[in-house]
């Protein structure tokens, strides 16, 4: 199989996380008398590490200076540690998708811009603990997505080449990662953000579902 590692993006791919996500950026605008966000919005804002999640939200609501930014940084860590697993779970068919890889000897990745404490919380609560060869969250020391450098230490990690992996998220910064790390790409439609918006990075693959992967990798062997 020309395939031997798959490289997941954690919220919005591997696990649906926009309920913790947005109660807890709700509960950080609620401290600081900002009116809240829906979860339309929060889909948008997020992808980027939460730094920037942050700074949107307080923009959307009228912080135009970002007057109030350290200290909703601050707000939202406290918050999201409490939070972080808030009705969290596994796509439908994710499950199935990655114990076929798993039994097929493809190595199983997680990339992501969520701090690594908080990513390595979601995964072993939904998927197990051991589950995944390599999960790689933001470290302080890190380029973060869409930056490469996350996918080919991934890659080295794992002893693969890169043109052996593949890559998937579901948005415009997981496309920019894949391909500047010069892996097939696929944008997945089941996460957090629409199709149009992946298609315009000309990813290899779009997938609509975990049971399309599923089919893909089946159709290969």
């Amino acid at each position: 199989m020309k395939y031997k590692c798959c490289i997941f993006d954690l919220d919005g791919t591997l696990i649906n996380t926009i309920y913790a996500l947005n109660k807890t950026i709700n509960l950080m605008l609620e401290q600081l008398g900002y009116e809240p966000i829906d979860e339309a919005h929060t889909k948008i804002f997020v992808g980027d590490g939460y730094q920037n999640f942050v700074k949107r939200a307080l923009e959307y609501r009228g912080d135009k200076g970002l007057c109030h930014l350290e200290e909703a940084l601050k707000i939202y860590c406290e918050i999201f540690q409490k939070n972080c697993l808030y009705q969290i779970q596994a796509y439908d068919g994710m499950k199935e998708l990655l114990n076929y890889l798993k039994e097929n000897g493809i190595k199983i990745a997680v990339l992501t811009n969520k701090a690594e404490a908080q990513a390595v919380e979601n995964i072993e609560t939904v998927y197990g603990k051991g589950y995944f060869d390599l999960i790689t969250g933001e470290q302080p020391d890190r380029k973060h997505k869409p930056d490469p450098q996350g996918a080919w230490y991934t890659a080295e990690t794992l002893n693969v080449k890169r043109e052996e992996c593949l890559y998937f998220g579901d948005t415009n910064t997981d496309m920019r990662t894949g391909i500047a790390a010069k892996m097939d790409t696929v944008g997945v439609t089941w996460g957090f953000r629409e199709r149009e918006e992946l298609e315009e990075f000309k990813p290899k693959y779009i997938m609509d579902s975990p049971w399309e992967v599923l089919k893909f990798f089946k159709d290969m062997t």
